[in-house]
């Protein structure tokens, strides 16, 4: 892996023979990632500096050698913990891949997940950057089982069942029902006092359910739901930005703004690297 340096780096992309997973090595000193969460699991191996990650619980912080994991849907934030900023190697496994994982090689049962965020391991931070490696070199065969090896690992020593999301009271129905009304009027969405209306509740006890289920206010949930419909939409090869307003932004500029800062890479770039990744996968197949 490269060394700390002095400049802010990051690439961004998918792995076309390990297609369920997304990978982002980077450099950030002055970068600061919002309040936001994740459809898969983050696996994070922290190579050099200080990652501080603001998280419902409190904030972790990683130096080299840590590795920090976050479950899906959990609300988190990052940020450099010392001046000279942090460098990680991080895997974004989708849910069915831990699943999948977990099934055959733990006695998890119920949906599997990390129960501590940060663990000092520094195997399995070698591992994970021997995964970013292998999927460099083009070594299918090596990236697949470095992956199983890490998460097994992981899982192994810090797994647990994740607890079922079971909507029990009226504040926490209100507040699924406000996600889903968030997703449908994406690109319109109402004010917090009209939302809270049409729910029939007051707009500080619908943002009181919505910060205790999803662990964010409605607006920042909403910034990082319209962030991952642009992901899509430009995986797709919709042009930026038409996938901008697609997504509930008012221009390329503003969805640039907000991808950076939650993805860590601009819009261009995050769309360049899946269509190199497209091409010399068909070309790997020819």
């Amino acid at each position: 892996m490269e060394g700390m340096g002095t400049e802010e780096w990051a690439r961004h992309w998918r792995y076309d023979r390990l297609p369920d997973m997304d990978l982002l090595r980077a450099r950030y000193i002055r970068h600061t990632f919002p309040q936001h969460a994740h459809d898969g699991y983050v696996l994070a191996a922290v190579t050099g500096g200080v990652e501080e990650i603001g998280l419902p619980q409190g904030v972790e912080r990683a130096g080299a050698g840590s590795v920090v994991m976050i479950n899906p849907e959990v609300a988190h934030t990052a940020r450099a913990g010392v001046p000279e900023g942090w460098a990680y190697a991080t895997l974004y496994p989708s849910s069915r891949t831990v699943a999948a994982i977990a099934a055959e090689t733990t006695a998890i049962r119920g949906a599997a997940g990390f129960a501590e965020p940060v663990v000092h391991d520094p195997e399995a931070a070698r591992l994970i950057t021997e995964v970013h490696r292998a999927a460099e070199q083009g070594n299918a065969l090596a990236a697949d089982t470095l992956l199983r090896l890490v998460v097994t690992r992981l899982l192994r020593r810090n797994g647990a069942a994740l607890p079922a999301r079971t909507v029990r009271t009226a504040g926490a129905w209100k507040a699924a029902r406000a996600r889903e009304i968030l997703l449908e009027r994406m690109t319109d969405p109402p004010t917090l006092e009209a939302l809270a209306a049409e729910l029939g509740t007051s707009p500080f006890s619908l943002l009181r359910a919505f910060r205790e289920r999803y662990g964010m206010p409605p607006h920042a949930w909403l910034t990082s739901a319209r962030v991952r419909r642009a992901r899509r939409l430009l995986e797709e090869g919709v042009p930026p930005a038409e996938a901008a307003v697609a997504a509930g932004f008012t221009d390329q500029p503003h969805l640039g703004r907000h991808f950076r800062r939650i993805v860590g890479v601009p819009p261009g770039a995050y769309q360049r690297e899946r269509a190199r990744t497209y091409k010399t996968g068909r070309e790997g197949r020819a």
